[in-house]
């Protein structure tokens, strides 16, 4: 764990971080998808006032980091958008808001989460498989980009 990391819920102040982090990766492996750029845009309404979470990694007073949890359900979320600023990669930062995810997740009843990637991202398929998350049936038209779904159990 990194100390200087600070994992902080979402508030208006850093909303356009979660844009500005995504579109940072999604620009350099794939493109931006219709559904991307409505979620990314207007994440308070699209993520949170569904019942969603958006998280944040902070570091040296910097907004590097960001994941939401996406309700599907009760008790299923999408384990989504998250990305980490290309400066900071290889410091823990995902491995942190993993791990902290699991442990809202643990603490609000949320027993599963879901996740949509692609196998081209084979360190974030490592990181997701290191964490329990196992390869599941993908339905057709979520993301364009995704051809692998997997989900972890959070009992």
């Amino acid at each position: 764990m990194n100390s200087n990391v600070v994992i902080i819920p979402f508030s208006d102040t850093y909303s356009d971080s979660i844009k500005i982090l995504n579109l940072e990766w999604l620009t350099k492996y794939f493109k931006v998808e219709p559904k991307d750029e409505m979620v990314l845009s207007n994440p308070k309404s699209e993520i949170i006032d569904k019942g969603g979470f958006i998280f944040y990694a902070q570091y040296q007073g910097s907004i590097v980091g960001t994941v939401s949890l996406l309700k599907i359900d009760e008790v299923t979320f999408e384990l989504s958008k998250m990305a980490v600023s290309s400066t900071v990669q290889g410091i823990g930062i995902g491995k942190q808001m993993l791990e902290h995810c699991f442990e809202f997740s643990k603490n609000n009843n949320i027993n599963k989460l879901i996740l949509y990637s692609n196998s081209s991202l084979q360190s974030a398929i490592h990181l997701y498989t290191k964490y329990g998350f196992k390869e599941i049936p993908l339905e057709a038209g979520i993301y364009e980009r995704a051809d692998i779904k997997m989900e972890k159990s959070i009992l």
